[in-house]
């Protein structure tokens, strides 16, 4: 046999087992990775998600967390793993931002987008014990004292609440590091910091602080959106506050390693989308504050690449992109 004649043989038998397999497809446990600890907001998505496409496969979906690296250890555990459909994750919109930083090379593009499930603008909390009851008297504080004195958290360094601070100290002329960002693993290490007296500033989404905010441990001075959030009503806009523009969203999406078979990826977004649309998840969703967003293949991919290139630009101004 020639050579033209056995590749294109191996060819033909490397797609038709690729087809058996994805015809079988899934037939042992499914790994989903959230690359944010335990107890925030990704986690808690994750989980609700993980447990509704595993009804509709049929096979476990394990929820791991991979932490570490401001986002880099557990978005690359996903991007790095076989394109077999049976490693999952929740990708989160610091995809967008790690690579500015220098601190990888993955992007958008290393990953197969099944659907973005979720969005939820930033806010401002603070310790309810803090003396702090508006933006503005919390303002005129980090103005008055000097640089350094107050000190937020809630994401790694350059995360997507590192530049939601920033973005919003710069649209009050105010250098971006006119706050101390102190890195953590999520939102949740981060209001548990503030609580504790570590941290002053938690910047993530009013979703991820809610627990704290009905037990009265923690304040949300305001919401870094266009307009209030209908899950806090009573929580005014930076807009209606200080008269700052800016705002700023998070989104979290279900996301495969780039290169699935077809029928895989198939599957896996019909099991995506039935799992976004059961009543179990809209409960969770609203019941929780988290803001529901779907967008599903070239809608999401285009979603995340204009992200990219805007994000980029503010982390250039904020001084965050190397």
């Amino acid at each position: 046999m020639g050579f033209t004649k056995f590749a294109a043989a191996m060819g033909a038998l490397l797609a038709l087992t690729t087809a058996v397999q994805a015809e079988g497809y899934p037939d042992r446990p499914i790994q989903l990775v959230v690359p944010w600890g335990a107890g925030g907001g990704t986690d808690a998505v994750g989980r609700i998600l993980g447990a509704e496409i595993q009804k509709e496969l049929g096979v476990p979906v394990n929820v791991v967390n991979r932490t570490g690296g401001s986002g880099v250890v557990g978005h690359s555990a996903i991007a790095n793993a076989k394109p077999d459909g049976y490693t999952i994750g929740i990708m989160t919109i610091e995809i967008d931002m790690m690579h500015w930083q220098g601190l990888t090379e993955l992007t958008y593009k290393d990953y197969d987008i099944l659907a973005i499930v979720n969005a939820d603008p930033g806010g401002l909390m603070v310790s309810s014990d803090s003396g702090y009851d508006s933006v503005e008297a919390l303002l005129e504080a980090i103005k008055t004292e000097p640089k350094g004195t107050f000190k937020a958290s809630g994401t790694g360094q350059g995360g997507i609440w590192h530049v939601g601070l920033a973005g919003w100290l710069l649209s009050e002329n105010l250098p971006a590091d006119q706050v101390t960002f102190v890195p953590s693993q999520g939102a949740a290490p981060g209001l548990t910091d503030m609580v504790a007296g570590g941290v002053d500033i938690v910047p993530s989404s009013l979703a991820e602080g809610l627990a704290m905010i009905e037990a009265n441990r923690v304040t949300p001075l305001a919401t870094m959106s266009a307009e209030r959030q209908d899950a806090f009503p009573d929580v005014p806009t930076l807009a209606e506050t200080t008269g700052s523009d800016w705002t700023v969203a998070v989104w979290r999406s279900v996301v495969a390693p780039d290169g699935l078979p077809d029928d895989v990826k198939t599957k896996l977004e019909t099991a995506v989308e039935v799992a976004y649309n059961s009543d179990e998840y809209q409960t969770f969703m609203n019941d929780r504050g988290f803001g529901l967003r779907w967008a599903a293949g070239q809608d999401a991919t285009k979603i995340v690449a204009d992200d990219d290139a805007a994000f980029g630009e503010v982390m250039k101004k904020a001084g965050l992109a190397k």
